[in-house]
């Protein structure tokens, strides 16, 4: 795609005339104000998915607890196999997993299955495809070494072995290693208490109205990062409603995310009806594209972020600021985008000033194997058509003039089908 025409995003305008911030400067400033949470809670080992644990845990036990087979086989001592084989023995009996083992008799063998505990006595498990099991007995074609198809206790992990870090945000795999070693309840931080609210005359389904894209997907993206979400529903553009909503949610969140109403219009009310409310604005207005209105204030405790109302620029603000005020607030350092490099597959001019973010798509691969990306959509931070078609998201650095093709540029790519720029 070559010259795509450049459209505003919504945010290029303005009476005032404050200095923009750059972007990294302002991911700083947001991820500053956060304080870590601490408090803890225990939750069922089987909902700690996606939990943060809040302190580390160690092995009870030794895993595997004892010496178990590793195969369907026949226990057997080593010492009954003088001479050449074949070799018959008398089967004395069954192991079956999570039964008793008795104690192996010298010339016999038993009937063992995976998992099944050793027999005293028994220093081999050979497996039955070496063997004709003949019911009574069992004919053992070769001769097996010694600890053959054993494992043994602890040979995984020892008593006391670190399982799982402090710190950790937990997943499937975490929970099946807790689980097997006997955590029926996890130590997590609790969630981040997130509230967010929609702004504006036009969101609505009568008249002119449109219908509000922001909420649902900022409720979607918090909650996809751990949160325990509020939904505050839609204020029109009215002072007195918007600090009133202030007033009744100050202290009640960690922090409330907003979206529009955050510029110099005449009709922009967010930041005004914050400090209303007793409120601060910390920082204001950010060198990026598109976006360029988000806000970083605070109320009684909670901390507010304010973002643009157009989509993309509401995307691209929260996965920039609030992912990562999310990730510091559970003691992760931050959420950090992994960036990677990719060859352009575009030619683009562009105005100075503020890093850009372009929803784009893989059209092939570099000789040296880099993707090459083109961009989609047209430029316009009002529709998320092109960010849902999207394989990633290409960054054009805020001192570029101009795009060649074949340059290399930065890439975000989305991990599978999960739109969300993932924890590094």
């Amino acid at each position: 795609m070559d010259g795509l025409p450049q459209q505003a995003c919504g945010c290029d305008g303005g009476r005032d005339h404050v200095a923009l911030t750059p972007v990294e400067k302002a991911v700083e400033i947001a991820v500053g104000m956060v304080q870590p949470l601490t408090a803890v809670e225990d939750v069922a080992v089987h909902k700690a998915r996606g939990r943060v644990l809040a302190r580390s845990l160690r092995a009870g036990r030794p895993m595997p607890f004892f010496d178990n087979s590793a195969m369907d086989g026949f226990a057997i001592a080593l010492s009954d196999f003088a001479g050449e084989g074949p070799w018959h023995l008398p089967v004395a009996g069954t192991i079956a997993a999570g039964a008793a083992a008795p104690v192996l008799t010298a010339g016999t063998a038993l009937r063992i299955f995976t998992g099944a505990p050793v027999p005293a006595g028994s220093d081999a498990v050979v497996m039955q495809e070496k063997c004709d099991d003949q019911g009574d007995t069992v004919l053992v074609h070769i001769r097996s070494g010694h600890g053959d198809n054993i494992r043994r206790a602890g040979e995984d992990i020892a008593s006391g072995d670190l399982l799982v870090s402090a710190g950790t945000m937990l997943d499937g795999r975490h929970v099946g290693l807790l689980a097997g070693n006997g955590h029926a309840h996890i130590p997590v931080l609790r969630r981040p208490r997130i509230a967010v609210l929609s702004t504006g005359d036009e969101l609505g389904d009568e008249g002119a109205g449109i219908h509000d894209a922001n909420r649902p997907m900022l409720l979607a993206l918090c909650e996809a990062l751990g949160a325990e979400t509020t939904d505050l529903g839609i204020c029109p553009d009215d002072m007195e409603r918007m600090t009133d909503i202030f007033r009744a949610s100050a202290g009640r969140f960690d922090l409330i995310v907003t979206s529009g109403a955050a510029s110099v219009g005449g009709r922009d009310f967010v930041r005004p009806a914050l400090l209303a409310a007793g409120g601060t604005v910390e920082a204001w207005r950010v060198a990026l594209k598109p976006g360029k209105p988000v806000f970083f204030g605070r109320l009684a405790g909670t901390l507010v972020t304010g973002l643009p109302g157009n989509p993309l620029s509401a995307y691209v603000g929260f996965q920039l600021f609030v992912a990562r005020q999310i990730g510091a607030m559970l003691g992760l350092g931050g959420h950090k985008a992994k960036v990677e490099t990719a060859v352009a597959g575009f030619e683009w001019a562009r105005k100075p000033g503020r890093t850009e973010y372009l929803p784009g798509q893989v059209a092939g691969r570099s000789e040296s194997g880099l993707p090459i990306v083109e961009p989609l959509g047209h430029g316009s931070s009002a529709t998320l058509m092109p960010l849902s078609l999207a394989d990633g998201v290409i960054i054009l650095a805020a001192h570029s003039t101009h795009v060649a093709r074949g340059e290399g540029i930065e890439w975000i790519p989305f991990c599978g089908t999960d739109p969300s720029w993932k924890i590094t």
